[in-house]
């Protein structure tokens, strides 16, 4: 059986491993644009800032460390015809001067394109010191550059936006970021979660800008400066930090449904063609507090979606199962993460909500170097718990991971509240923030009756 994968990110080359694992005779090829394959996206500005040496070490595996397990990648090659029908495709590579194309068939395609970012359409766009933050060659075309320069702005407060500003700072730039939302990590957080990171942000150095679109990129050949509403800024470098797009053209050219987004798929993450899988950023998943179809661009959904197509594909049976979208960051000393839904977003979705919040320590109030912690519980008025936002210096992490599987459980306020934690005065209080957050929803909730 031969099995041909169009994508060398998280989603394609987990697809490609674990059908290996689960099967030596298949024969597998992964077909990628890129020459990098297995790195961590994720990690581009954590090299920007210094916490990781070079982008070299973000690199996990190369291509002929597959060729161990028997599979084979080609990069800088490019799909560019599936005939679904025939189950074949035709890619393209360049060998020295020339275009080379080859055939491909296959009993069985996954498409794990990923996403392309978003760039708005405004003036200056094309200059020189005008970036994009995908990829590992967009890290090391952003860090070359602005070892040159002194003035950045980000365009965009998502997380990739506000870690890639913080990174840039830590190589000694003057970084602003804007935002056209009122708020930054507008996805993730509420306003008043927000707020906390921004101070934060603002206390190091940074300087946000809410609430108005970048309207133009000026100069000559290269960025001189920005306008932001009312207001010119001088700029060396922009970020373009402004989201994402699915790549979904091969899809549609192989006939898969197309959802409002992206690749529509079942829980096998089999498209409507049968013997076609899409995994990855390139594909509409189910959000599990809505029900409705969504976007769920994360490193851990993508290589999630890759088991349960590789499962499927072998002849065993997996479902992926609706997202929360857990999440978690870290920018300087200070990390947040967030799992389900915001009290903003269940509001616009027609869910009646409360939250609970707790503002705590980590550890022993008397335990040197204890942080201050704060924890915002989510729970619909029947008491079930629907989202978390927590943010401090440490153990944010390990209280998502905690959450996410509360609400996936359909744990509800009041259980929380009356739950079992561990207790040591170095690393936790007698009482940990999460329960005092799911006690305060349980008073306000009390109070409604």
């Amino acid at each position: 059986m031969k099995v041909v994968i169009i994508g060398g990110g998280a989603a394609g080359l987990s697809t490609a491993s674990n059908i290996r694992k689960y099967d030596e005779d298949i024969e597998i090829t992964v077909i990628t644009r890129e020459s990098y394959i297995a790195y961590s996206p994720c990690a581009i500005p954590y090299v920007l800032c210094g916490k990781v040496e070079c982008f070299e070490d973000i690199v996990m595996h190369k291509p002929e460390d597959y060729l161990e397990k028997n599979i084979n990648i080609v990069t800088k090659a490019e799909v560019f015809e599936i005939t679904s029908n025939e189950n074949k495709l035709k890619y393209y590579f360049n060998d020295g001067y020339l275009r080379v194309e080859k055939e491909l068939s296959y009993d069985y395609l996954v498409i794990a394109t990923g996403a392309t970012s978003f760039i708005p359409l405004i003036g200056g766009t094309h200059l020189k010191g005008v970036f994009k933050i995908r990829t590992i060659e967009d890290g090391f075309k952003i860090k070359d550059w602005a070892e040159k320069y002194h003035n950045a702005v980000v365009v965009g407060a998502g997380l990739i936006g506000l870690e890639t500003a913080y990174g840039l700072k830590e190589m000694g730039l003057k970084v602003i970021v804007t935002e056209m939302l009122p708020q930054i990590i507008p996805r993730s957080l509420d306003p008043d979660m927000a707020s906390i990171v921004q101070h934060y942000m603002e206390k190091e150095g940074l300087q946000v800008i809410l609430g108005n679109p970048i309207e133009e990129i000026v100069g000559g050949t290269r960025v001189e400066k920005v306008i932001i509403g009312d207001e010119v800024l001088d700029a060396d470098m922009v970020i373009m930090a402004t989201g994402i797009r699915p790549q979904i053209k091969l899809a549609k050219m192989a006939g898969c449904s197309i959802g409002r987004w992206a690749i529509l798929v079942n829980e096998k993450m089999q498209t409507s063609v049968a013997n076609i899988y899409a995994v990855g950023d390139c594909v509409e998943v189910y959000d599990a507090i809505t029900g409705q179809n969504t976007q769920s661009p994360l490193g851990t959904t993508a290589v999630r979606q890759g088991k349960t197509a590789a499962k499927n594909i072998v002849g065993m049976c997996a479902e992926f199962k609706p997202v929360l979208n857990a999440m978690v960051s870290k920018i300087g000393e200070l990390e947040f993460g967030a799992v389900g839904s915001t009290k903003s977003w269940a509001i616009q979705n027609g869910i009646d909500v409360i939250s609970g919040e707790s503002k705590a320590l980590t550890k022993a109030r008397y335990y040197p170097g204890a942080k201050t912690i704060d924890v915002k519980i989510i729970c619909t008025l029947n008491g079930r718990i629907i989202g978390c936002q927590i943010i401090a210096e440490e153990r944010v992490a390990e209280r998502i991971d905690t959450m996410s599987l509360a609400i996936a459980k359909n744990v509800s306020c009041s259980e929380l509240a009356t739950m079992e934690f561990s207790y040591a005065p170095p690393v936790s209080m007698v009482i940990d923030p999460i329960i005092l957050a799911a006690e305060n929803a349980c008073w306000k909730l009390s109070r409604l009756n």
